[in-house]
């Protein structure tokens, strides 16, 4: 039923453990660093998602057995799709429902908040199985709070979280804060390595700026604007992730020559996040749940660029997360051109001492330590 278990638990102590993800990378990887946690231990993973969707994909590629079903949401300017929506979800109830009649109960569910979980989470409130669900944002999304009320455990990556959940969790519910979990190939990472791996002297200074895996235009622009000034700085290196629609456009914005492609490289994507994170000494960025999980996890100071039009603002609470704690400075989009912008930039580059303050404050977050946590609260649910 599961990637071979790399630990050494015992057969008897070993769990049956039913992963829901999907859509995003955003869900799928966080619940792919509890699956190598828990594999890890010992304990079985079987992991359902959509066969369309990037789950599909990734789950398999990362050696875990994976069931297909298909669900859809519905529009609430359209109140007609939620017939579509319930018909679909009643038929992935029934492969649930066939996969485990073959292969057996679970002893645990975990779900990651798309709405592929509730297929899976809906059988097993009805057959008496406890789940876990896990929040990736500060602002939850509409399926963990539709399942929040019949959950064993709610697992919060923000503390922030928790309020947005007081009138969905049941009265027995049980909510801790366990992070957000993040792949052991990131957390593993090594300054070293990842410069070695980047062709990046290990004596230079690196510069990181991504926007996630979508990209982000504006930040795009921003930092274009600073190219005299960062290569002016001997030494600096610059990574820069601009995502795939953007990268044509921020490349003739650079006009980079031979030699100044040597130290700024620019790519559409950054295949080994660990490597670039751990290379770097500043990380200019979006706000996104999993990039503040991954920066958190390597200690890395951060300025974090919230996108303005996410939901219900929950990137600029994602970003106080880091910023609260001292480990990351927030500037706003609109400032982006500005003389803010550039000082936050160039200030931070130019000030080893407060960026080793802002590694110390992150690493007080315990981020590297949340998938652990969380598979603390999947075991103690399914040993219950």
């Amino acid at each position: 039923m599961a990637k071979e278990a790399r630990g050494s638990a015992d057969v008897a102590d070993s769990l049956r453990i039913a992963i829901a993800a999907g859509g995003t990378a955003g869900h799928v990887n966080p619940a792919l660093a509890l699956a190598e946690e828990l594999t890890d231990r010992g304990h079985d993973v079987q992991f359902f998602g959509q066969p369309t969707r990037l789950e599909a994909t990734l789950v398999p590629e990362a050696g875990y057995p994976f069931f297909p079903i298909k669900v859809t949401g519905f529009d609430r300017s359209r109140p007609w799709t939620a017939l579509t929506a319930l018909a679909h979800m009643h038929t992935a109830e029934h492969s649930v429902e066939g996969f485990f009649s073959r292969e057996g109960t679970p002893d645990v569910a975990v779900g990651f908040g798309a709405y592929v979980e509730m297929a899976l989470l809906r059988w097993c409130s009805a057959h008496g199985v406890p789940y876990v669900l896990h929040e990736q944002n500060s602002v939850p999304g509409l399926a963990n709070k539709l399942c929040a009320k019949r959950a064993h455990t709610l697992c919060l990556s923000f503390p922030a979280a928790k309020r947005a959940f007081e009138d969905h969790v049941g009265p027995h519910t049980k909510v801790i804060l366990t992070g957000n979990p993040v792949r052991q190939s990131v957390v593993s990472a090594t300054r070293a390595a990842g410069r070695a791996r980047l062709g990046v002297p290990q004596d230079a200074q690196v510069l990181l700026v991504f926007g996630g895996s979508l990209g982000a235009q504006h930040l795009n622009q921003g930092v274009t604007a600073l190219k005299q000034k960062l290569l002016a700085r001997d030494g600096l290196y610059v990574i820069h992730s601009t995502g795939a629609r953007d990268f044509e456009a921020t490349r003739d914005a650079l006009g980079l020559s031979d030699a100044e492609a040597m130290r700024w490289r620019l790519m559409a994507y950054i295949q080994d996040m660990g490597d670039a994170l751990a290379a770097c000494d500043l990380v200019l960025s979006r706000a996104g749940a999993s990039s503040i999980a991954e920066i958190a996890a390597l200690a890395v100071p951060s300025v974090l660029v919230p996108y303005p039009y996410a939901t219900e603002n929950h990137q600029y609470t994602n970003a106080h997360f880091l910023a609260d704690a001292g480990a990351a400075v927030i500037c706003d989009d609109s400032a982006i051109g500005s003389a803010e912008f550039e000082n936050d930039v160039l200030g931070l580059l130019d000030d080893s001492t407060r960026r080793a303050s802002m590694r110390t404050a992150a690493r007080t977050l315990g981020g590297a330590n949340a998938a652990a946590t969380l598979a603390d609260a999947v075991e103690s649910v399914g040993r219950r």
